[in-house]
């Protein structure tokens, strides 16, 4: 299960009304590489894929590929602004580790 915050619920109904389909799913995952072993992504998809798992966090369907579901199920999504801007915060609990930018993670002894 994914978890999002009333912040990145805000967020995310703001980037989806700029959108060239406003209907467009939420799509979350992650990808080899940043400064850990994985970093998180993010982006809008027209559909989702047959290995997708679906989640709905306050009325967000966000799409989960196959490959990234076990490394952030359960994670919590929120969004903040500070004097350097606003960005999302990843709060994982299948991380060991993250690093200092935030949007990187490794998983320790885990494949």
């Amino acid at each position: 299960m994914i978890h999002l915050s009333p912040a990145a619920v805000s967020e995310i109904r703001r980037l989806k009304s700029r959108h060239p389909n406003p209907q467009a799913f939420f799509r979350l995952g992650i990808q080899p590489g940043g400064c850990s072993d994985f970093y998180y992504t993010l982006e809008f998809d027209e559909a989702p894929a047959p290995e997708d798992q679906v989640w709905e966090s306050n009325d967000i369907q966000v799409l989960v590929n196959a490959k990234s579901r076990d490394y952030i199920s359960g994670l919590r999504l929120d969004y903040s602004e500070d004097l350097m801007g606003g960005g999302f915060r990843f709060h994982n609990p299948n991380a060991a580790e993250s690093c200092g930018c935030g949007n990187s993670f490794s998983l320790g002894d885990r494949p």
